[in-house]
């Protein structure tokens, strides 16, 4: 019998390893991943990981030992090129062609690029690997002037990792305001203004225009189309991603905003599953097609994936969350704030703990909490539960959320 073969080694993959194993699955078991590393966790690369403060084996997600006793196939440092639906195969870098019973796309997603005048020059640094924090690393001095693009998570988090290391920081942002596809107006003035008192100067409403090199092809400068010039040691680009859905669109599945899967994270062939950031799936709670990119969501779909790989139906339906550490300010994220018609602070921001509240009607749809944890666990439940709100109740920070419904 062909084995389960895994595309991609991250936490969707690892997660779906050990979530098979514990489902009963007794077959065959091959990880493919690019990257020579075991799967490991992405999110401190922006953070402890970048400043130094954490060990490269202190991210990965399971040790060596755990693939030996779960009898996966490591095939590391290989990289798909070809799905054959029909012969069901996939085709490697280094000429291995290997046939699976069924598959599981675990691919992720890769970071937007540029292509403006002066994109190949040095200095330009993405960030999505280990490999892309060493060449960035490297580059970290104290009194350096780094540039940042882009002031979404990635940008705003290495702004204020790289601020305690002693850079020089510029972050500029397309839109009006920094994270504005995810948090509300003041969230976003709040984070502003922290990132401010800190030493980053944020220049908002500013398109990007091209890189100026200096004679030995190194950035040295960039410019923005309303005539602005940020000299630069470094740059950073981080403009959000983009699936890793080729290897699946080639091969003639069905794709929109990644891999579309079903409730069970099932591609459109019914031996292909998908899981996390490259596979969009309709949320049945918010009731439309949604690609998250978050650890959560990478997780839960995994389990999903295990359960109908083996034969036991349960539809994905949890209510996501997500986070980013900036400085000593947490901010949780749980639920989708898609077409909220009303917005209520929760705490005054400057006490540096409070919460935003997204609602339709009195309907609570989505929680951003800063430094406030009570708020964020309460928010998990009512969210899914549906659960009404008085909203002179929840205005009142004093009135515990839960006692707000009603």
């Amino acid at each position: 019998m062909q084995p389960l073969l895994i595309i991609g080694a991250g936490q969707a993959a690892a997660t779906a390893i050990e979530a098979l194993r514990r489902e009963g699955y007794t077959g065959g078991l091959v990880l493919v991943g690019d990257e020579a590393l075991l799967p490991y966790s992405r999110p401190p690369l922006s953070k402890k990981y970048l400043a130094g403060e954490l060990a490269e084996e202190r991210l990965l997600l399971k040790p060596r030992s755990f693939y030996d006793s779960h009898n996966v196939d490591l095939r590391l440092g290989c990289r798909a090129t070809a799905l054959d639906l029909a012969a069901r195969s996939v085709s490697l870098d280094d000429g291995t062609v290997i046939g699976y019973d069924r598959l599981l796309l675990a691919t992720g997603a890769a970071p937007r690029t540029v292509n403006v005048a002066g994109h190949e020059l040095a200095g330009i640094h993405y960030l999505r690997s280990v490999a892309d924090v060493g060449r960035l690393r490297a580059e970290l001095q104290p009194g350096r002037r780094l540039v940042i693009v882009g002031g979404g998570y990635i940008g705003l988090e290495v702004a204020a990792t790289c601020r305690a290391l002693g850079l020089e920081v510029d972050v500029l942002e397309m839109a009006e305001r920094v994270m504005n596809r995810v948090v509300a107006p003041e969230v976003s003035a709040f984070f502003s203004a922290e990132h401010a008192r800190h030493g980053v100067r944020l220049a908002t409403g500013r398109l990007l225009a091209g890189f100026e090199g200096d004679g030995a092809g190194r950035c040295r400068a960039v410019h923005t189309l309303d005539g602005g010039v940020f000299p630069a040691d470094l740059v950073l680009v981080g403009i959000g991603a983009m699936p890793n859905a080729a290897l699946a669109e080639a091969a003639g599945l069905a794709v929109e905003n990644g891999i579309a899967v079903d409730g069970e994270c099932r591609s459109s062939d019914p031996h292909v599953w998908a899981v996390g950031d490259c596979c969009s799936q309709t949320s049945l709670h918010y009731g439309r097609r949604v690609r998250l990119e978050s650890v959560d969501n990478a997780f839960e779909q995994a389990k999903t994936a295990a359960a109908s790989i083996v034969g036991r139906a349960v539809a994905h339906d949890r209510i996501p969350w997500f986070w980013s550490d900036q400085y000593d300010l947490k901010l949780m994220i749980v639920g989708l704030n898609f077409d909220y018609d009303l917005g209520v602070l929760r705490g005054d921001p400057a006490s540096r703990s409070f919460s935003y509240c997204y609602l339709r009607g009195h309907q609570l749809l989505a929680l951003d909490a800063v430094n406030q944890m009570k708020d964020y666990m309460a928010a998990k439940k009512v969210i899914q539960e549906r659960l009404l709100l008085s909203l002179a109740r929840l205005a009142d920070p004093s009135i515990p959320l839960r006692e707000a419904v009603g």
